[in-house]
């Protein structure tokens, strides 16, 4: 067992080292900014192509840009364990959030091939190219290419510079009429399982290195555009104003107070202001909004309550007021089996005193929501410090690393 345990601790370092060096691969020279099909993507993709291939996995690029890796089954009509997570990053983000929960099953497969471990499964690990949903405003582009469930005018997506996602798509060597050649055979599929940073601070609460994901949020995000007048500063009166930029910070407002009065989760991240000049009266708006609860009802009645309140202010202030759904998933229950194997599998790598593990929900969405669609879905959670997430101090440790493996290793090698 001394052996394993080195093993383990080496792994854990190596995988802290990659995410390092992942973090490395940027838009920016300032920060982490890792957007879909960018040269930034292909370069993250044939890094980690690269660390699969090392270890003896088959590896391939699909048609919508996630990158893959597969240690085969000596049973060549196993179904597939799939692991993974998102390589794509929010602007000025961390290098933990999506990173780890692929170079983490990487290293797990350098474990397994280490004590020579045959598994009666296919463990696929998958790297996925557009969870944030950055660049386009829609999120899970990745892993819903493999669900089958792209729609047509996804097409016309467009990024800040006005590049259409097709014509992206085009530039980087892929075709968007030829996605749903990505689309996965969920008879295929033994099941999914997600390991990610918590992104909240429950588990360091709770001195707890890992924890078992039961749900996970579901999440709305619209972009509200708002048409005014734009004026001199100086000489159109108050009363007379079609000024977006106030009746949006009115809006924004009576979100907050909403959102609180029904425990859910209101967010405006994203605001465009036009002429947007010192001496000039705004004349067009645009704001995002992203609201999220692990009770569906409760969150569309508090959308509904926003939407209201939203017209109301654009009719009181002659504004002209449009909204555009980009975002649309419902809250997913982790499947209980998995849940089960996973709390089993901490009291087997002795995480936990007991034979159950400590349970949490995700208020943030993953690529694990997409995927249940298809299959069994699972997520284990790593604690993080303070909660931090989406920022540059995003941290955790190699002793929870160490966990982890511990904890993914017991699961493949307990599955039923």
């Amino acid at each position: 067992m001394k052996n394993l345990s080195e093993l383990i601790k080496n792994q854990a370092a190596w995988v802290m080292e990659a995410c390092d060096r992942l973090g490395k691969i940027s838009q920016s020279n300032e920060y982490i900014d890792r957007q879909y099909l960018t040269k930034e993507h292909r370069a993250a993709n044939r890094q980690v192509s690269e660390w699969m291939h090392t270890n003896n996995m088959h590896t391939w690029e699909d048609g919508v840009g996630n990158v893959w890796g597969r240690l085969e089954s000596n049973n060549p009509k196993a179904k597939s364990l799939i692991m993974g997570s998102h390589l794509d990053t929010v602007v000025n983000g961390g290098r933990y959030d999506g990173m780890l929960g692929v170079i983490a099953p990487i290293a797990l497969v350098e474990i397994v091939n280490s004590l020579e471990l045959e598994l009666p499964f296919h463990l696929d690990i998958v790297g996925f190219c557009d969870e944030e949903g950055t660049r386009f405003g829609s999120t899970l582009l990745g892993s819903r290419a493999l669900t089958g469930k792209w729609q047509d005018d996804w097409a016309d997506f467009t990024d800040a510079d006005g590049i259409s996602l097709r014509q992206a798509m085009l530039d980087f060597g892929l075709d968007f009429e030829q996605v749903n050649s990505c689309q996965l055979n969920p008879e295929d599929i033994l099941a999914f399982v997600e390991t990610h940073i918590e992104q909240g601070p429950v588990l360091e609460n709770n001195d707890l290195p890992v924890g078992v994901v039961t749900a996970i949020a579901g999440a709305k995000r619209l972009i509200i555009k708002l048409e005014g007048m734009a004026g001199h500063a100086g000489t159109v009166p108050m009363k007379r104003r079609q000024d977006t930029l106030v009746g949006a910070s009115e809006m924004i407002l009576a979100a907050e107070k909403y959102a609180l009065q029904a425990n859910v989760l209101a967010t405006v991240g994203r605001i465009t202001n036009a002429p947007n000049a010192i001496n000039v009266i705004s004349g067009y708006t645009e704001f995002s909004l992203d609201i999220r609860s692990d009770n569906d009802h409760a969150r569309d009645k508090c959308l509904e309550l926003i939407i209201s309140k939203f017209n109301k202010i654009a009719e009181k202030r002659s504004l002209t007021i449009s909204t555009q759904l980009t975002h649309d998933a419902p809250a997913v229950l982790c499947t209980q089996h998995l849940i089960d194997k996973l709390a089993q599998a901490c009291y087997l790598a002795n995480i936990v005193p007991e034979d159950g593990a400590f349970e949490l929900l995700s208020g943030a969405g993953h690529d694990a929501m997409a995927m249940a669609d298809i299959c069994e879905t699972g997520m284990l959670f790593v604690r993080c410090e303070k909660g931090i997430s989406h920022n540059p101090k995003e941290a955790i440790i190699v002793e929870d690393v160490e966990a982890t493996l511990k904890v993914l290793l017991k699961f493949i090698t307990h599955h039923e």
